[in-house]
């Protein structure tokens, strides 16, 4: 695939950002794309090694030696009709999938990978600037009508699928713009939202309806979804984790989530007299080390923070692979995004023991201790506390950047629906106990990534296509789809 001594010839180059200066006085996407022939040598990186582990490292399957060849020989249009094969939104994958892909390449044994990624994101822009993303309305519909419930990545992706195969959808979202975690979730430097506008405009082309504002189960009645032939829930994992720490309801203790969304949408017009989440000239300190958190010190520093500092409790992860996660596995490895390069002070093994307030009742400062993991064989791991470590942090804004615990119960509660053993909707082959009612995303599987989000979109279509109609001509994982876009 591509050229036989291409990763012989060429080396990995990364797209570059702006300085940091720069990019910290807007909330913009700051990469710098690859020229045409820099792209196209990635492309020639990709080795015949025989068994693509990409493969297997990617959930979608998608089918990366071929698309790499194509972009090698400066095929594009056709690279865009193989990636679009296997994944419906390849311009948020490019952006946002933390590639697992990439670390399962043969290459990446001896070399740095090839920059798949990349390469996926500059196929979907060239597909969209060249005018070859447009809009394929199914040639003929069926009588069956389907509700999609959510509007994230697996929202978008099952609608898509059931509306290729001919079924009218609507997909109800609870807040006020489609896109899910997408839209007010993600900060706009790392996804701009006319990304999501474009794709939006295009699915609402192909005959799918939008519906804002609408939440099922709160201001629109469960009772009225037996209008349809079937139902998909997509809600996402949507309760956030807290902690049980003195002092967890002071004001100025503010979730992740809530401070990435009131920023996203003042960006766009929205004002908050109230409860208004704010780092500027603020002390803040970010709990979780996870993206997310990533994105909270990003956001901070743009909002012109006095200070950000980052505490996880976990030990800081190696330069390079663990021996616990060998290749082709994803690998136990110290990650520093750009927002961390923006201005961090990082800091691991450390407990938040206290939210300190003053006489208002206001937060001023973190007690901490610092900890160690104690490994016991066949047990879970303990932590312990190391005296004398005890310190004092100044703090007027705490984010909690803890994950999600899983989805909210009331659409679950008001029709009966089954929950398994993690308090995930319970569903064999994406089905609910209730027949006609399908779940697929963070709402089966839990919190996990924006490619998996796709895949379990894909997949649950199928299995709704088939109860639908008996048979499906709908494909899923790595085996191309029932139209090439």
């Amino acid at each position: 695939m591509g050229k036989l001594t291409g990763f012989l010839e060429y080396e990995r180059v990364n797209e570059k950002y702006e300085a940091v200066k720069s990019r910290l006085k807007n909330y913009d996407e700051f990469t710098v794309p690859l020229k045409g022939k820099d792209a196209t040598q990635q492309g020639s990186r990709c080795m015949d090694c025989g068994i693509p582990f990409c493969h297997s490292g990617c959930p979608l399957g998608n089918l990366i030696p071929d698309f790499n060849d194509m972009v090698h020989k400066g095929e594009w249009k056709e690279a865009l009709q193989i990636l679009h094969a296997t994944n419906n939104f390849p311009e948020f994958t490019g952006r946002l999938c933390p590639a697992p892909c990439e670390k399962a390449c043969v290459l990446g044994i001896i070399e740095d990978p090839v920059s798949i990624e990349n390469i996926e994101k500059n196929i979907i822009e060239k597909g969209f600037k060249e005018g070859w993303i447009v809009a394929h309305p199914p040639k003929n519909r069926t009588d069956k009508i389907v509700a999609v419930v959510g509007s994230g990545p697996a929202g978008l992706a099952v609608a898509q699928q059931l509306n290729r195969a001919g079924h009218t959808v609507t997909i109800f979202e609870r807040d006020d713009a489609i896109g899910g975690l997408l839209r007010y979730g993600i900060p706009n430097f790392k996804l701009e939202k006319r990304i999501i506008d474009r794709r939006v405009a295009i699915l609402e082309e192909e005959g799918i309806v939008f519906k804002t504002n609408v939440n099922v189960g709160v201001n629109y009645s469960v009772e009225k979804l037996k209008e349809f032939d079937a139902v998909v829930l997509c809600g996402g994992a949507t309760l956030k984790r807290s902690l049980p720490t003195k002092g967890i309801d002071t004001k100025g203790v503010e979730q992740a989530m809530d401070f990435l969304t009131q920023q996203t949408k003042t960006l766009f017009g929205s004002k908050f007299k109230e409860n208004t989440i704010s780092a500027t000239g603020k002390d803040v300190i970010v709990i979780g080390g996870g993206d997310t958190g990533s994105d909270c010190v990003g956001t901070s520093n743009r909002q012109g923070a006095k200070s950000v500092t980052n505490f996880e409790i976990m030990p800081k992860p190696p330069l390079d692979r663990s021996e616990k996660t060998p290749w082709p596995f994803w690998p136990l490895q110290l990650k520093t995004s750009s927002s961390h390069q923006e201005g961090c002070d990082r800091n691991w093994l450390i407990n938040t023991k206290e939210f300190v307030t003053n006489k208002k009742g206001e937060l001023i400062a973190l007690k901490t201790v610092a900890v160690e993991w104690k490994i016991v064989p066949k047990q879970r791991p303990q932590l312990i506390e190391i005296e004398g470590t005890e310190k004092t942090w100044p703090c007027d804004l705490a984010l909690l950047a803890l994950g999600f615990t899983g989805p909210d119960k009331t659409i679950s509660d008001q029709l009966g629906l089954e929950l398994d053993a993690r308090s995930n909707y319970k569903a064999s082959n994406y089905q609910t106990n209730i027949s006609n009612i399908f779940v697929a995303g963070d709402m089966r599987r839990g919190q996990s990534l924006i490619v998996w989000a796709i895949n379990e979109g894909r997949e649950a279509a199928r299995e709704v296509d088939l109860f639908l109609m008996g048979e499906s001509n709908l494909r899923t994982k790595g085996t191309g789809d029932l139209v090439s876009v």
